[in-house]
């Protein structure tokens, strides 16, 4: 049981954020309104599993999480998200072997 990770226990705000300002995300689970989006009903779907959007804002939550304020762009809506909840459209493999430009013909 001592492996059970729960929120509370995690401070991610001693780190940088994980996404930037502009970054394409998408969501990795639908997100319904929890009674704290004005103008939608309470359960009415906010973004569905797999739509993308843009980060177009980060906070912070409980001096704890980043919350990262995602524009979707099927829906239109602005939702406030966790890093949990999202996943880089875009992936982050450290593996990309990119070859090396050739400068002035010396690469053979």
């Amino acid at each position: 049981m001592s492996n059970i990770v729960r929120d509370s226990e995690v401070v991610e705000i001693t780190e940088p954020p994980y996404f930037s300002f502009g970054e394409k995300v998408k969501a990795k689970r639908t997100i319904r309104n929890d009674g704290t989006y004005a103008g939608k009903e309470i359960g009415e779907i906010l973004a569905k599993k797999g739509e993308e959007g843009y980060v177009v804002s980060i906070g912070t939550f409980l001096q704890q999480f980043y919350i990262y304020g995602v524009e979707f762009m099927e829906s239109g809506n602005r939702v406030g998200m966790k890093k949990k909840e999202l996943d880089p459209v875009i992936s982050r493999d450290e593996d990309i072997d990119l070859p090396l430009p050739s400068v002035g013909g010396l690469a053979r």
